[in-house]
C-alpha cells in the first residue's frame, strides 16, 4: 500500500481538497480522506505543498511507433507506400518494451491514444492504451481502433507530392 498524505487534491470533477490523503492499494484508490491510518506494511509520501491529480491521458502521441532503442527497425509509424492506408492498424506496430511508455507513466500519464504519423493522407487506425501494468500489447489496450489518422498540408505534400507521381500533389 501507498498513502499520498496531505496533498492538494484535484479530483478531475472540479474538485479541490487540501490536506488530503490518498491510500492506494494494488494499484487502486481505496480511500480518500483525511487522518488516514492504514494498518499493515504501507510507503507513506508527504505530498504537503504538492497538486496530486488522476492519471493524465495523451491524446495525441505516438507511443510505441518509433521505439527509441531499436532505431531503424522499430520505426513503424509512417507506411509510406501508398498516400491512402486506412486498413493499417497501429496495434501491430505498438511496441509495449518501447521506453517511452516508462516515460509517459512517469510523467502521470497513465493511458494514450497512439497511432500512425502524418506522412499519408490516411495513415491508418489509432488505438487508445494504457502506459503500464502488462508487456502485453493485448492486455493494454483501452479501445481499438479508436479513430482514423488522416492528414493535410505539408508532411504528405513532402512525401508524395510535387515531382512526385502520386497524389497529393499540392
Amino acid at each position: 500500500m501507498i498513502l499520498l498524505k496531505k496533498g492538494t487534491v484535484l479530483d478531475g470533477k472540479g474538485n479541490t481538497r487540501e490536506k488530503c490523503d490518498i491510500l492506494v492499494d494494488k494499484g487502486k484508490i481505496k480511500e480518500i480522506g483525511t487522518g488516514i491510518n492504514p494498518t499493515g506494511k504501507c510507503e507513506v509520501i508527504d505530498c504537503s505543498g504538492m497538486i496530486v491529480t488522476p492519471g493524465l491521458i495523451d491524446a495525441h502521441c505516438h507511443v510505441g511507433m518509433w521505439e527509441e532503442s531499436n532505431g531503424w527497425a522499430g520505426s513503424d509509424g509512417n507506411e509510406a507506400t501508398n498516400p491512402a492506408t486506412p486498413h493499417l492498424r497501429a496495434i501491430d506496430a505498438v511496441n509495449p518494451d518501447d521506453i517511452a511508455f516508462k516515460d509517459a507513466c512517469k510523467a502521470g500519464i497513465t493511458a494514450i491514444f497512439t497511432g500512425p504519423g502524418s506522412a499519408n493522407v490516411i495513415g491508418g487506425q489509432s488505438l487508445v492504451m494504457k502506459t503500464a501494468g502488462s508487456s502485453v500489447v493485448d492486455e493494454l489496450v483501452v479501445k481499438n481502433p479508436a479513430g482514423l489518422k488522416m492528414a493535410l498540408g505539408e508532411n504528405p505534400k513532402h512525401v508524395y507530392g510535387a515531382g512526385k507521381t502520386q497524389y497529393p500533389s499540392t
